[in-house]
């Protein structure tokens, strides 16, 4: 049972997070329409939304995950075959939500293509790299970073060398999966991820991470919509 006194910090905590997500909303532009039956107001996530844009922006967690997962099912539905766009501007964050979003880009019929802009690392440039072939692009002062996963674990030493098993399995997991979409060799990979390998995108395309670096947007022929 919760102690009155513990309960303090974490009212505090709810009320912070509510005022910082009140703060957000105030900020994100509406973008009003003229239809045949008035006025339709959308948020500018959902409009882009309805032009089969997604916006991956910030860590990755669970929350998002879901967003990005239930954004790419919906758009599925709507058009089993027209492209998705994902936009990524993303620190990184955690891996299983990360696979929760690789997965389902692999799943769902509709080619995905992504683009960077601003940072793509950690599981943000796994993503990026997940991509269709072909539509995986940067802007041209974008960074792009890989690296091995991290955790920490505590407990018996028992509890702790399942842990420390379990996030080797992954490391070998998140290589196995770039090599898949890059095409750079395991090994290579491997000693890359050894360390934070910051890449802009003339190195990341030379990796296999992106296809093309783009100022402007491309022809028509691939589409933005």
């Amino acid at each position: 049972m919760l102690k009155i006194k513990s309960l303090i910090p974490l009212l505090s905590n709810v009320r912070n997070l509510h005022t910082s997500q009140r703060s957000l909303l105030n900020l994100v532009p509406i973008v009003v329409e003229q239809t045949g039956r008035g006025e339709r107001a959308y948020d500018i996530f959902s409009r882009l939304l309805k032009e089969r844009i997604i916006c991956l922006m910030g860590p990755v967690h669970d929350d998002l995950s879901s967003l990005i997962v239930a954004q790419l099912l919906f758009l599925q539905s709507e058009n089993g075959t027209k492209p998705i766009h994902m936009y990524i501007n993303s620190p990184g964050g955690s891996v299983t939500a990360g696979l929760a979003i690789y997965d389902t880009m692999q799943y769902v019929k509709p080619p995905v293509a992504t683009w960077c802009v601003g940072q793509a690392c950690s599981m943000g440039s796994l993503l990026l790299a997940a991509g269709a072939p072909g539509m995986r692009h940067s802007l041209p002062n974008a960074r792009i970073m890989i690296h091995q996963p991290s955790g920490g674990a505590q407990g018996q030493a028992t509890d702790i060398q399942i842990q420390a098993e379990e996030i080797l399995k992954l490391k070998k997991q998140l290589t196995e999966i770039y090599a898949k979409h890059t095409k750079t060799s395991f090994d290579v990979l491997y000693s890359k991820m050894e360390r934070d390998t910051f890449l802009n995108p003339e190195e990341a395309q030379s990796l296999g991470i992106i296809d093309t670096v783009l100022e402007h947007p491309p022809s028509s022929t691939e589409g933005t919509s």
